[in-house]
């Protein structure tokens, strides 16, 4: 909807039960009169799904996993207006249905590959708050934005920092908007001063007990190795179209100056805000407008002071593996990004310690062929057969 008229914006969340999910169903509902929700989607949360249909009474629901679609139906109960669907497919004909101009990308990991990739295909306003999509896909992904006429906004709190302190329309042109450099900033994670010793006696809870934000567990451990950061490295490359030599990773505790912008002058332009993904949730619906996210002001009184440090890459090496897996291109960024799925969720289970997640990595990015990511399906069969050696080599190091 544009400045105040015509229908409501038809909202698609994929991945609706999770943090980035609630946070847009919370914006959504704070303007019922710009945007109502479409289809919402769940990989297998089905209560927490069945919840947000009461609530936001949305056209379609969809389970990914299909075993669940009675339960859902039966939560529901005789006489609900939602109809509810099942599986991968259905997953992305909502993600593609042309009653919704605007989808939110929320599924977290590779799985929401597919999806994301559909909504594109079919030129909605994409909101990408899945960083692995743009990661394995890259090229293939952002060729897909251009031919389709779709509009790509980062929801990443650092990427929509760095789209906000960028010219409009020339957030593909840092030439030609006069930058010289991007500084993504970083939390640092729970484990920014712990000892090398200390975090190879990591547990889950700690892991995934951020300092700053409140996420889901695969990638608060993410945000704990810095991966996180590695992952944003890459997705920053494809959104700008730049080289991670341009992009410097600063480790900001604070979390309040979520990236900057440095232009050739010398000009440093930044985007403060609380750690609160609200902020760019409703940065990305409203686009080019502002609107009211329900974030309190940032009272910068009692805040005081911002402090900055560079990352130690020694106790943190997933920065650097993500770097050289970007480098390496082709399918590079898949086979890192599956290796790094599968060892999270072994550290998650117990099953490998916090060191041994970067450690799994490195082994998987030595060993696994890098070759061309042109087509979904070379990406796809890259993803699995990355996910099949890291399972091999998790072994090794339990």
């Amino acid at each position: 909807m544009d400045a105040g008229y015509g229908l409501p914006r038809q909202v698609t969340i994929l991945g609706a039960t999770g943090s980035i999910g609630q946070s847009t169903l919370d914006v959504i509902a704070r303007h019922p009169e710009r945007f109502s929700v479409y289809a919402v989607t769940a990989h297998r949360s089905v209560d927490e799904l069945a919840a947000i249909c009461r609530r936001c009474h949305p056209r379609y629901a969809v389970i990914a996993d299909e075993t669940l679609v009675p339960r859902l139906v039966e939560l529901l109960g005789p006489g609900h207006s939602t109809q509810v669907l099942g599986g991968n497919q259905n997953l992305c004909e909502v993600a593609a249905a042309p009653e919704a101009d605007t989808v939110m990308a929320a599924i977290v990991g590779a799985a929401g590959l597919v999806p994301t990739l559909a909504a594109v295909r079919a030129g909605k306003r994409v909101l990408l708050a899945n960083k692995e999509a743009l990661v394995m896909s890259g090229a293939l992904f952002m060729d897909a934005v251009v031919e389709s006429g779709a509009e790509l906004l980062p929801i990443d709190s650092e990427h929509n920092a760095i789209f906000q302190c960028l010219p409009v329309g020339q957030s593909r042109d840092l030439q030609g908007a006069g930058v010289r450099r991007i500084l993504l900033t970083a939390s640092g994670g729970p484990f920014r001063l712990s000892s090398a010793e200390m975090l190879q006696k990591v547990t889950p809870d700690q892991a995934c007990a951020h300092p700053n934000w409140s996420m889901g567990r695969k990638i608060s451990v993410d945000s704990a190795t810095l991966m996180n950061k590695g992952l944003e490295l890459i997705e920053a490359c494809w959104l700008f179209n730049t080289e991670p030599s341009r992009v410097e990773v600063h480790v900001h505790p604070e979390s309040i100056i979520h990236s900057m912008v440095e232009y050739l002058d010398g000009s440093v332009i930044a985007q403060l805000g609380s750690p609160d993904m609200r902020t760019p949730i409703a940065n990305g619906l409203a686009w080019p407008e502002r609107i009211d996210s329900g974030v309190e002001s940032l009272d910068l009184f009692a805040l005081g002071s911002f402090h900055f440090e560079k990352p130690d890459r020694k106790r943190f090496p997933c920065l650097d593996l993500a770097a050289e897996a970007f480098k390496a291109g082709g399918t590079g960024p898949v086979v890192l990004n599956a290796a790094n799925e599968v060892a999270v969720e072994a550290f998650l289970a117990g099953n490998l310690s916090f060191t041994g997640i970067a450690s799994v990595i490195e082994t998987v990015l030595s060993s696994a062929p890098v070759s061309p990511a042109t087509t979904l399906e070379e990406i796809l069969a890259a993803d699995h057969a990355a996910r099949a050696e890291a399972q091999v080599q998790l072994r090794r190091f339990q």
